[in-house]
């Protein structure tokens, strides 16, 4: 019996260039996905000349980008960090990217800070404005319309000693936490339509046309109808493959098992398949960002996060995703955050229960099972520097410690299966700066573009990610994406 390939890890077949009719429709460029990264390729393309059809698979526009809180990682000294007196610069930048990536592309990392103040001011050019304002505390994004805060571990040590922290995370004027983002994709789609670009929707991209080793168009599907089209590049924007679970179940198991999957229907790695087909080579395949966010309120950073053993194991007032890399990382993904009365409010969120409160830490101890004396012993250490205002064992920032000595104590529950994690996928295939699909070998296929989630560029890691840094990401390499593949049609390079 010869085994099976789920459904889910099928790669499409090719078609051959001589398939195409001679009357097949033919454009310049053919953009797959209308989501940030899409839109923004396809936006750039037509504004260079380029005739651009971009299909989506959904019958509206959007993708899973609508669904986030509107965050654009971005620095080097834009108008908000100037107008709240927040210096920044590329170079300070690039350094905190390097330091915080698993395995940093200095090439993109740095095309990315060195254009970020442009990138800002293109995103403004859309139709709205981030606000000139700053958000001072802890949260996940900013409850109102603050145009700034902190989305990353910049105050976190090591990487405060490395650069000068500054705050990147830009939210779009929405208030709340939850699709933000679908006001920029608004906006977006009235500059594509203004540009020139066709849309079709519910329209998916089956296959790829290949001459030789060039991609020269595509196969295409919307309900019972099919098709061929000839392009002078293909531009696949088509999201990640958290949907997949034959994907997800090959590369990021854990986002499998009691973790809520952040992601639209389409995310299901066709893109990257489709990529495959041709042998695009992947990357970052197995890093998947995870987080279960145990603030506001920001008192809970003061307190301490222990696992199954007693001990701490990572600095609490770390960027949250960083917090539940490490979670993950402890005996049965078992931790609990401990606050006392002066620290510890009412939680209102639902991802991270109240598990019980104890009037002593010895009964803390023994109600949760833990080594005997361990608890005692660690939370006398943290109280004991944290009332100097030190924290020698992971160097949590000053602004964070507080010692925990007011009973009784809460505890929260951050355990895996417990609190609720949710997560998305970071890899995807590899490309130039530029957004061209590269081989295993490094060489590139011609012809063949991607941006967003299915391609892998900065955002690398959940340990070193921070909010925005797909929208950011997405945007800008979506851009320069549409703008190379535009020029390559231009040129009659096809192959």
């Amino acid at each position: 019996m010869t085994s099976q390939t789920p459904a889910g890890l099928a790669v499409p077949d090719v078609v051959p260039a001589s398939a195409l009719p001679s009357d097949a429709e033919t454009f310049d460029v053919v953009v797959v996905g209308f989501g940030i990264a899409g839109g923004c390729a396809a936006l750039e393309a037509a504004r260079s000349g380029a005739r651009v059809l971009l299909l989506e698979k959904a019958a509206v526009h959007g993708g899973t980008s609508s669904m986030s809180g509107g965050h654009f990682y971005l620095g080097a000294g834009t108008a908000v960090q100037r107008a709240t007196g927040h210096e920044d610069s590329v170079e300070e930048m690039v350094r905190y990217l390097m330091a915080s990536t698993k395995d940093p592309d200095e090439e993109k990392i740095r095309a990315y800070c060195e254009s970020s103040v442009e990138h800002f001011d293109w995103l403004e050019s859309l139709g709205f404005e981030f606000e000139r304002s700053y958000f001072p505390g802890k949260a996940v994004i900013q409850p109102g319309t603050e145009g700034l805060m902190y989305t990353g571990n910049e105050k976190v040590w090591p990487y405060r000693e490395q650069t000068r922290p500054a705050p990147r995370g830009h939210k779009v004027p929405m208030p709340g936490d939850m699709e933000g983002t679908k006001m920029v994709m608004d906006l977006l789609r009235q500059q594509v339509e203004r540009a020139g670009v066709e849309v079709r929707y519910e329209t998916a991209a089956t296959n790829l046309v290949v001459d030789d080793d060039a991609v020269v168009g595509l196969a295409w599907k919307s309900f019972s109808r099919t098709g061929l089209m000839r392009a002078g590049a293909v531009v696949i924007a088509a999201g990640g493959f958290v949907m997949n679970k034959d994907m997800v179940e090959r590369y990021t198991p854990a986002l499998g098992s009691k973790l809520f999957t952040l992601g639209s229907t389409y995310d299901d790695g066709l893109g990257i398949r489709l990529g495959e087909s041709v042998g695009a080579a992947l990357e970052n395949m197995d890093e998947p960002f995870i987080t279960a966010p145990f603030y506001p309120p920001s008192s809970l950073v003061k307190g301490l996060i222990v696992n199954r053993l007693g001990q701490r194991f990572v600095a609490e007032d770390s960027y949250h995703a960083r917090t539940s890399y490490h979670v993950l990382k402890q005996p049965g993904a078992v931790a609990y955050l401990i606050a006392d009365s002066d620290h510890m409010e009412e939680q209102r969120m639902p991802l991270v229960p109240l598990k019980d409160g104890y009037e002593t830490i010895a009964e803390m101890e023994q109600g949760l099972g833990l080594p005997e004396g361990s608890l005692v012993a660690t939370m006398a250490r943290y109280n004991e520097h944290a009332a100097a205002g030190e924290d020698p064992d992971f160097h949590k920032h000053p602004d964070w410690l507080a010692p925990q000595t007011a009973g009784p104590w809460g505890v929260y529950d951050l355990t895996l299966g417990v609190a609720l994690y949710a997560g998305f996928t970071l890899g995807g295939m590899a490309t130039t700066v530029d957004g061209e699909v590269r081989r295993e070998d490094g060489s590139v296929i011609r012809g063949l573009y991607a941006a967003g989630a299915c391609a892998s560029n900065i955002a690398q890691d959940g340990n070193g990610y921070c909010s925005g840094t797909q929208l950011g990401e997405g945007s800008f390499f979506g851009r320069r994406a549409g703008r190379h593949a535009a020029v390559r049609a231009a040129a009659g390079i096809t192959g």
